[in-house]
C-alpha cells in the first residue's frame, strides 16, 4: 500500500513538474551523511510519519453480496491512515531549489486526492478517493524542527505532504444461509360448523403422539384433523404432545385447606 503511493508520487512529480528534465526522484531519509553525497539535482519524498485517521474511522460492517444479491459476508469498514511526506528540493543554488518547490506545490495544489487513472494495485481495487493535503500546518504534538533535529541534519525549506489511504486488511466473517420459507406453510380461516350425524361433539379427541385418545385442548366440533407428521424415511415422526387440565378446589373437610374463591391451576 505504502509502495504504491510512492509509484504514484514518483509518476505524478516526474509527468508534470520536472516534464523530462534530469532530475531524480528519491524517498531517502535527508541525513546530515546523506545530503553530503548529494552530488546532483534530486527530489526527495521522505516519509517520516504514519498514523491513523481517527476522523475517519467507521463503526459496524460492511455487507458482500454474491451475483444473486445475497449476503454471503461481512467484513470490517476500511481504516485509513494518513502518510506524511517531507518534500525537499537539492541543486547547488537555492535559487533553483525554490524554483523547483515552486512547482511542486503548484502541482500538488492541483489536487484534492491522487489522480483516480494513476492508481493501481489496491488503491484501485478499493475505488475509494485517497486525499491528500500539502503545506498545511503541522499538529501540535510535532514541528517541522523535531522532524530536521531526529534525522541530525540542517533545517531545510520543505513541503509537508500528508495523504490518508484506506487500508482493507480485515477479517472476513462469514455470513449464514439466507432464511427461506422451505417448510414453512400458514393457514388463515374459519373452523367450518359440524354437519349433524359427523364430526365429535364437545369434548373431541384427535390421536397424539403416543397418547391416542387424549382432549386437545381448544379444540371445537368440527375442527379438521391434523395430519401425522412423516419422518423422510416414511415412518411416523416423534412429536411432543401437551395436555392441559383444571383442577378445581376441593372442599375443607377432603384438602384440609379452604377453597380458594376462583382459583385455577394447570
Amino acid at each position: 500500500m505504502i509502495h504504491e503511493v510512492d509509484d504514484v508520487l514518483r509518476a505524478l512529480i516526474r509527468a508534470e513538474v520536472l516534464e523530462g528534465r534530469q532530475i531524480a526522484v528519491v524517498f531517502d531519509a535527508p541525513t546530515r551523511e546523506w545530503a553530503a553525497k548529494v552530488n546532483a539535482p534530486m527530489v526527495n519524498l521522505y516519509l517520516y510519519d504514519i498514523r491513523e485517521d481517527m476522523r475517519r474511522r467507521e463503526r459496524g460492517l460492511h455487507n458482500e453480496y454474491d451475483e444473486r444479491g445475497a449476503i454471503v459476508a461481512r467484513r470490517r469498514p476500511p481504516r485509513f491512515f494518513k502518510l506524511s511526506y517531507l518534500i525537499t528540493a537539492w541543486t547547488k543554488r537555492p535559487e533553483d531549489e525554490h524554483r523547483l518547490l515552486s512547482s511542486l506545490l503548484a502541482c500538488l495544489l492541483r489536487y484534492e486526492a491522487l489522480p483516480p487513472e494513476r492508481l493501481a494495485g489496491s488503491l484501485a481495487e478499493v475505488g475509494a478517493a485517497v486525499p491528500m493535503s500539502i503545506a498545511l500546518p503541522p499538529p501540535e504534538d510535532r514541528s517541522f524542527a523535531d522532524v530536521w533535529s531526529a534525522l541530525g541534519g540542517e533545517l531545510k525549506p520543505s513541503l509537508d505532504l500528508v495523504i490518508s489511504v484506506p487500508v482493507t486488511a480485515s477479517p472476513v466473517y462469514e455470513a449464514g444461509p439466507p432464511v427461506g420459507d422451505e417448510g414453512l406453510r400458514a393457514e388463515f380461516g374459519d373452523v367450518p360448523e359440524p354437519v349433524p350425524g359427523e364430526g365429535a361433539g364437545v369434548g373431541a379427541t384427535e390421536a397424539q403422539p403416543g397418547r391416542p385418545g387424549l382432549p386437545v385442548y381448544g379444540s371445537r366440533p368440527g375442527r379438521p384433523a391434523r395430519e401425522p407428521a412423516r419422518a423422510p424415511g416414511g415412518e411416523r415422526g416423534r412429536a411432543v404432545s401437551l395436555r392441559i387440565t383444571e383442577r378445581r378446589g376441593r372442599p375443607v373437610e377432603e384438602t384440609g385447606a379452604p377453597t380458594p374463591p376462583s382459583g385455577r391451576d394447570a
